[in-house]
């Protein structure tokens, strides 16, 4: 190997090296959701003490030595208002009480599944009944139900007849729903999500 075909095999070899790191983005770290203490970065504040009590508008530096005093932080509680409004209080305190009621609101959250229902371009109809009972008995069970048609081969050329084969399945169900998602195109073939009819 000489020596010009030696430094283009170094050169070639750097530029491999190169390729394979990847591209990472530098690790930014940032500020809490809630803004406290000296991440409330605003030219005004209206600002409320532990006890709920108005203490006017001030700066938040101002704000945030009175509550140092008091040992306690300044937590932003309203962002969106003008000024934005700010409370004197024990953050960690908050946070607990947040992180409860969170926990509450998430139970009081009904968590509805969403079934699946597949039907096909020639399927007979004596399945077509068995599927579209299935059907009515997760929406009464309050369940979601996403009914697909499935295209195979030269089916796929038939798109017209099988997007109206679906919507003509929607309209034997009995039981009263809302469309969720109106029917569309997904590669292989149609599909839509309806829901119980509250």
């Amino acid at each position: 190997m000489t020596d010009d075909s030696h430094h283009l095999h170094k050169i070639i070899i750097n530029i491999k090296i190169i390729r394979r790191v990847p591209n990472k983005k530098p690790f930014v770290r940032k500020g809490p959701l809630t803004r406290i203490n000296e991440y409330i970065r605003v030219p005004q504040i209206r600002v409320i003490d532990d006890a709920g009590n108005q203490l006017g508008v001030m700066t938040p530096a101002e704000a945030l030595v009175m509550a140092q005093q008091q040992d306690l932080d300044l937590v932003e509680i309203a962002p969106m208002a003008k000024p934005p409004v700010c409370k004197i209080m024990d953050y960690g305190k908050f946070q607990y009480q947040q992180s409860k009621i969170d926990r509450v609101n998430k139970g009081k959250q009904k968590k509805i599944d969403t079934k699946g229902i597949r039907i096909g371009f020639r399927t007979d109809v004596h399945d077509l009944d068995v599927k579209r009972t299935m059907t009515e008995k997760f929406l009464q069970k309050g369940q979601k139900v996403k009914i697909e048609i499935f295209l195979r081969g030269r089916e796929k050329a038939h798109q017209d007849l099988a997007r109206a084969n679906l919507e003509k399945f929607m309209k034997t169900i009995t039981t009263p729903f809302k469309t969720e998602q109106e029917v569309k195109r997904y590669p292989g073939g149609f599909n839509t999500v309806i829901a119980p009819e509250i």
